[in-house]
């Protein structure tokens, strides 16, 4: 006879990635996956400093049972170079970031907001915060053993600078060019391409946000121009390197 697998203590959650807390008896054949699903209505909140400081996530049950759920903002030191670090606190005072409720409960259908809010300046450089949003553990009946999977949230949140300044540069080898991002801000970089010395024959290359002091390498096959769209916020401009 087999013995009960153990409960799972909570694993960190991962962007979209599903949270697996495994029930007695749940490593059995036959077991059955129980739902226990929300939805965001975003998972990137971007603060531009012409905007007011605070934006609104609704947070909605699409599963047919009652959902627990916990919003956990963390601060983001150096994101997008080797010296990243996920700071998780939840006291404004240490992070210039209020999250409002941090708690939830939420009956099947509905739906609630969290509110995210600046309570700290605006500096010279942008700020970025992680939020994770996850239901938690609660019971299940079932006649057969289950397996109850959690889908859970790594929301992104930007706090543009007061000002923004620089820009991304790029220096190239034979096969590779090399994006350092000089300003103080984040960059989405897309609809990069690179084409033939006739403008034909174009090859996609990826995508990427590039955050300030960051770089970020990408294979070419070409010695002719790079192309990539540029957006910061509302703006967007297209740039050849």
């Amino acid at each position: 006879m087999m013995k009960p697998a153990p409960s799972l203590s909570q694993p960190q959650l991962l962007r979209r990635i599903a949270i697996r807390a495994a029930l007695p008896l749940a490593a059995m054949a036959g077991a059955v996956p129980a739902e226990a699903g929300i939805a965001l209505s975003k998972v990137i909140v971007d603060l531009p400093a012409d905007t007011p400081p605070r934006d609104d996530i609704e947070v909605s049950n699409d599963s047919n049972e009652r959902q627990y759920v916990l919003a956990e903002p963390a601060v983001i030191q150096a994101p997008g170079t080797p010296q990243e670090k996920r700071v998780d606190s939840a006291d404004p005072a240490v992070t210039g970031l209020l999250v409002t409720p941090q708690k939830l409960v939420l009956e099947p259908g509905e739906r609630k907001l969290v509110r995210v809010a600046l309570v700290a300046p605006r500096g010279s450089d942008e700020r970025v915060y992680r939020l994770a949003i996850k239901p938690v553990a609660g019971s299940i009946s079932a006649e057969q053993s289950a397996l109850k999977v959690f889908i859970g949230y790594d929301v992104l949140i930007i706090v543009r600078p007061a000002v923004a300044t620089g820009k991304v540069t790029a220096t190239r080898t034979a096969r590779a060019i090399t994006f350092h991002n000089g300003s103080n801000a984040s960059v989405e970089m897309s609809e990069g391409r690179q084409c033939d010395t006739a403008g034909r024959n174009c090859a996609s290359l990826p995508a990427m946000r590039l955050y300030a002091n960051a770089d970020w390498t990408v294979p070419i096959e070409r010695d002719t121009p790079v192309e990539y769209r540029l957006q910061t916020g509302k703006s967007s401009t297209t740039d050849k390197f």
